[in-house]
């Protein structure tokens, strides 16, 4: 197996790595400074270092170049209790394997270490400043973006951001602009849902005077005014047909011609998508060109709704607070507003919150926020969400008439329906915490170890990878 350097000091995070890590086969040493760290890494070179970030004396981001120079073959696992954007942009930039937001499932760190063999350490050429641009949020679903904004950052890759409405796509979007290196020339958006076709194409691609009623004067696209940035395509999944075609063959070549105008002009952008709709359904359904959806999602970021970012609510909601009130006095809020903020579903997201947050605010007056202050909640979500549970309950009567129709008199009707319905509600909770299982288990109401039972049982293959 690896031997591994974990560096840390807490004692307790130091014991219980060495325990499962052992476990697993590996050769496990420990230090509590940098300065330890590099002493232990000269005299006998490990395969991976889990870094803490917080450590006493010198800083383990700080000490990261020249952990990675005494024991050059290493691979780095970042840890933290105070994860932010700033934190993993850091980190990922100077070469980091991944990074681990304590505290983190035991298995979550094994599968850490085992991807972290299989890598060869990058160099970085240049160490991005980060800032972390509006975005808030310490909960392991936000900790897992920031990672990917840092992993993205510094590369070419067309991305694709998905996620409901008001769940901040165009911050990510700014955020990967802002930490790349093409930091220094135009981010441009664009609301395609906001356009008519025709207008979308003239926008896209820019006119020639005389080309429609109206063009007066040649004008340039926002392809070409992004030359050397970043243009950024809001509502993607509202691309017209007829447009996807040519915006396909644009991107391909690199050159545009302007509506009604015959010269090809170069421009060179990096292109970043965002969608509320799931563009592989609009795919299958025929909506949205295969080719196209290639094109936009060289990788892609899932932006969690609100409702699944636990405590990121209330700090969110100080955040809006301190940064958006107006007065000079700063309200708070009481017990029973973080009661009502916590029991609500916002489905509006954090656009939703912080109009709720500012509405309470100006009925305080500047004094304690109570829950008789926050405006009512939206009532369009809970409908769409008892629409779907209305088509679940009717394919789940469809299939038993039709089992029924065969077989008469079943004896295992309730099993049947188990084997169909929980795998996969087992796997996408697995899925949106990445692998985790202690977090997919609390978030399916179960205890782990029988997540991990019913997960063999739902499989006749391997259990699902943990990386």
């Amino acid at each position: 197996m690896s031997r591994v350097l974990v560096v840390d000091d807490e004692e307790s995070i130091c014991w219980a790595l060495e325990r499962v890590l052992t476990g697993e086969g590996h050769e496990v040493f420990s230090a509590a400074t940098a300065e330890d760290a590099l002493r232990c890494a000269r005299q006998a070179p490990p395969d991976v270092i889990m870094l803490d970030v917080r450590l006493p004396g010198r800083d383990g981001l700080e000490a990261m170049s020249d952990l990675r120079e005494a024991s050059s073959a290493a691979s780095v696992v970042v840890m933290t209790a105070f994860g932010d954007l700033d934190t993993a942009v850091r980190a990922m930039s100077q070469g980091a394997s991944d990074y681990l937001t304590k505290p983190f499932d035991p298995d979550r760190a094994v599968a850490a270490v085992r991807q972290a063999t299989r890598k060869r350490p990058t160099t970085s050429t240049e160490s991005l400043v980060a800032s972390p641009g509006g975005m808030v949020g310490s909960s392991p679903p936000m900790q897992e973006v920031f990672k990917r904004i840092a992993l993205a950052a510094p590369t070419e890759a067309p991305v694709l951001i998905s996620g409901e409405s008001g769940t901040g796509k165009e911050l990510v979007a700014a955020a990967l602009h802002r930490h790349s290196p093409r930091a220094e020339r135009p981010f441009i958006p664009v609301n395609l849902a906001a356009l008519s076709e025709g207008v979308a194409e003239s926008e896209l691609f820019g006119h020639v005077r005389g080309a429609f009623t109206g063009a007066v004067e040649n004008r340039r696209g926002l392809l070409e005014s992004a030359d050397g940035g970043t243009l950024f395509l809001d509502e993607a999944s509202e691309i017209p047909l007829s447009l996807q075609v040519k915006l396909l063959r644009v991107l391909e070549q690199g050159q545009v011609t302007p509506v009604g105008g015959t010269t090809e002009r170069q421009f060179n952008v990096r292109l970043i998508s965002a969608t509320n709709r799931d563009l592989r359904t609009g795919v299958r359904e025929g909506t949205f060109r295969e080719d196209l959806y290639y094109r936009l999602a060289g990788f892609e970021i899932g932006l969690p709704p609100l409702r699944e970012r636990g405590d990121d609510l209330l700090s969110l909601a100080r955040h809006f607070l301190h940064t958006e009130w107006p007065g000079g006095e700063r309200p708070e809020f009481s017990p029973s507003a973080i009661a009502a903020l916590r029991r609500r579903r916002w489905f509006g997201n954090v656009r939703e919150l912080r109009h709720a947050v500012l509405h309470s605010a100006i009925l305080a007056r500047g004094g304690v926020i109570g829950a008789e202050h926050l405006p009512p909640p939206l009532e369009v979500g809970r409908a769409a969400d008892g629409n779907i549970a209305r088509r679940v309950q009717d394919s789940v009567a469809q299939w038993a008439d039709d089992l029924l129709a065969r077989e008469p008199q079943p004896t295992d009707m309730y099993e049947r329906l188990l084997a169909i319905v929980e795998p996969p509600a087992l796997h996408k909770a697995l899925d949106f915490h990445r692998g985790n299982r202690l977090e997919a288990a609390r978030t399916l109401g179960l205890h782990r170890m029988t997540l991990r039972k019913k997960l063999r049982g739902a499989t006749s293959e391997a259990e699902p990878s943990e990386e």
